[in-house]
Order: C-alpha cells, then structure tokens, then sequence
C-alpha cells in the first residue's frame, strides 16, 4: 500500500485549520480561550494546504480583517478592543460570581486584568475611511 504523503500532509493541515477557526469563534466567547492564536494558526495551515479556504478565511466578514490587520502589523480596530475587552470582563464577573473558591476568583482576575492590559497596549488601528474628530476644532487656526 503506498501513502501519498503529499495528500495526508494536506488534509492535515485542513483539519487543523478548521479546528483552529472553530477554537479562535469560540474565543470570541470565552475569556479563557485565546481568538488571534487560533485565527493566525489557521491561516498559516489554509494558505499551506488549500488556496479556496485560505481566502474564504481571509475574506471572511467576520474575521478577514481582523487576521490582515494584524498580520500586517496594523494592529486591531478600538471598537474591536472594546468589545473583546467588555466581554471579557462581563464572562469573568460572571464566573467569579458563580464560583466560591477564593483563589480561583483571584486567578480569574489576575486573568482579566493581564488580557486587558495585552488589549489596550495593541496597536489601534484607524482605517483611513475613519471620521477623526475626537479633540479636534470646527474652527480653523489662524497661520
């Protein structure tokens, strides 16, 4: 019986793609699970085994952008950081109401807030479509 390695090696890397796409969605929604981890990860195994699902990924409504922006060093959106920030701290004071373990409750909010310091020291990225009046006068400064 003789194994096409090349094939095996492909389907691997499928398989681990979207096990890491499905790991990185439910990141979204768990604090604990990291989402850019998984993300990167199964762009990495994508564009090495199937061009179709490499741009399926990239392209995707949900988290193309975000896996561009950040590959490309750009970093992540303020409403992005925000959100996951908020979402972070509404599961964990979940969770540290629910559970009585004192130190367990401890752990988790030494979690929380190292995941929000690692979000808010990301770079923001402020695509060039971005209406920027923050701080910023309607009236013209005299030259």
């Amino acid at each position: 019986m003789k194994i096409n390695f090349r094939k095996a090696q492909r389907t691997l890397l499928i398989i681990s793609g979207t096990v890491s796409v499905g790991l990185g969605i439910l990141g979204m929604f768990l604090p604990l699970l990291p989402t850019t981890p998984f993300l990167l990860l199964a762009a990495y195994c994508y564009a090495r085994s199937s061009p179709r699902f490499y741009n399926w990924l990239i392209n995707n409504r949900w988290c193309g952008e975000y896996i561009k922006n950040y590959r490309e060093g750009k970093g992540i959106t303020r409403k992005h950081k925000m959100l996951a920030i908020i979402l972070l701290w509404l599961t964990i004071s979940y969770s540290i109401w629910v559970i009585s373990v004192w130190w367990v409750r401890l752990l988790l909010l030494g979690i929380a807030v190292s995941v929000s310091i690692h979000f808010l020291r990301l770079r923001t990225y402020r695509p060039e479509g971005e209406n920027v009046k923050f701080f910023k006068s309607s009236i013209p400064l005299r030259k």
